[in-house]
C-alpha cells in the first residue's frame, strides 16, 4: 500500500492514525509477540512533531512489554512545532555549518533539514528557526521494524540518513540501526545523542526510579539538584525524593569528560519494569537529566563521516523484569 502524507513524504506499509486526545497524526504499529510499539510518523503538515531540534524519525509514544509501558507523554500541553514536544527515544545531532553561515543562510541539523541563521546569537536548541529545507522522507513499514529514510543536499552538505526500529522475532528486545552516509563534498563533524524519555508505568521521578550507568565512579560534573534530589553510589544514581513542579535533576557529564561503554539501566522498582541499553560504540559524553515526569540518561556518541563514506552505530534495548 502506498499513501501520500504530504509532496516530500512517502509511506510503504500499514498506515493508521493514532491520537492524543483529539488529534489525530500518522501512524504505524509493530510487534513481534512480545513487546509491541506505536511509532510516529515524519510529516510536514500533521506529524507529531515537526520541530527543529529533534530527528524526526523513531518517535514512540507507546512501547509495552508484559503490561509495562515503557514511554509516554511527559508534558501537559503538546505543541508539535515545540523543541520538546517529543516523545520515546529520540535523537538530536549538533548542528552542521551554524557558526561559517552568515545571517538569513541555511546550516543544518540531520534528520530535520536545512534550517535559516536569523541572527548573530548562539545557536540554541530551544529556538524555532525557519525551514530553508525539508529534505525528502521516505518510511517503510513491516509487522516488525520500520525503516526511515531522510535525503537531503543543501548549504553545502549532503547526506542519506538511515534509521530501522526492529522488534527482533519473540525477543523481549528493541533495536535501532542507524546509517550517515555523506554524499557532499564537505566533512560532516557532529554529536548525536538519544534523550530516551523513559516514562515506565507512569511512575513520577523519584525513589521508584534506579539508574545504572557505565563507569565504575559517577562524576558529578555541572550538577543539579545532588544530595537533594539525588546521589550517587558508585555507578547508581539514586533518587532521593520525588521531584516537585519545576525541579530537575542535571548532570553535564558523569563520563569524567572520557569515553565510557555504552551500557545502561533504567529501573522502576515498584513496578518491576526494566531495560537495559546497549551500544556498539563508545559514549564521548554521558548527560542525564530529569524532569518531575521523566528520566533521561543521555548517552553522546562522536561521529565524524568523510566524503564518500559511511558512519553506523547501533542501540539495543533489552526489556525485563526487576527481581529485587
Amino acid at each position: 500500500m502506498k499513501k501520500e502524507l504530504s509532496f516530500l513524504f512517502l509511506v510503504v506499509g500499514v498506515l493508521s492514525i493514532a491520537k492524543a486526545g483529539d488529534r489525530p497524526f500518522p501512524s504505524v504499529k509493530i510487534a513481534n509477540g512480545v513487546v509491541q510499539a506505536t511509532l510516529y510518523l515524519p510529516d510536514t503538515s500533521v506529524g507529531f512533531y515537526r520541530g527543529t531540534r529533534f530527528d524526526w524519525s523513531g518517535v514512540i509514544p507507546e512501547l509495552v512489554y508484559e503490561g509495562h509501558q515503557y514511554h509516554g507523554e511527559w508534558f501537559t500541553e503538546h505543541d508539535p512545532l515545540g523543541h520538546d514536544g517529543i516523545v520515546g527515544p529520540v535523537e538530536e545531532f549538533t548542528p552542521l555549518g551554524f557558526e561559517q553561515a552568515a545571517i538569513g543562510d541555511a546550516f543544518v541539523k540531520i534528520g530535520v533539514g536545512s534550517l535559516v541563521k536569523p541572527d548573530e546569537k548562539p545557536y540554541a536548541f530551544h529556538r524555532r528557526y525557519a525551514f530553508s529545507d525539508r529534505g525528502r522522507w521516505q518510511v517503510k513499514a513491516g509487522k516488525q521494524q520500520v525503516d526511515f529514510t531522510h535525503v537531503l543536499n543543501t548549504a553545502g552538505y549532503a547526506y542519506v540518513y538511515k534509521k530501522t526500529v526492529q522488534l527482533p522475532d519473540g525477543a523481549a528486545k528493541m533495536v535501532l540501526t542507524h546509517s550517515l552516509e555523506n554524499t557532499g563534498e564537505k566533512v560532516i563533524e557532529t554529536r548525536v545523542y538519544n534523550h530516551n524519555f523513559f516514562v515506565i508505568d507512569k511512575e513520577p521521578t523519584g525513589p521508584g526510579y534506579r539508574i545504572t550507568l557505565p563507569g565504575d565512579t559517577l562524576h558529578p560534573i555541572g550538577a543539579k539538584g545532588l544530595n537533594d534530589i539525588a546521589r550517587l553510589e558508585g555507578n547508581e544514581l539514586i533518587f532521593l525524593r520525588t521531584l516537585k513542579r519545576g525541579e530537575q535533576a542535571y548532570f553535564a557529564d558523569l563520563g569524567g569528560g572520557q569515553p565510557v561503554d555504552y551500557d545502561i539501566t533504567v529501573r522502576n522498582v515498584k513496578s518491576g519494569a526494566g531495560v537495559r541499553i546497549t551500544g556498539d560504540r563508545p559514549i564521548s559524553k554521558m548527560v542525564f537529566w530529569s524532569s518531575p515526569t521523566t528520566v533521561c540518561p543521555e548517552p553522546y556518541l562522536d561521529v565524524r563521516v568523510a566524503p564518500g563514506e559511511t558512519y553506523r552505530w547501533t542501540i539495543a534495548y533489552e526489556y525485563h523484569r526487576n527481581t529485587q
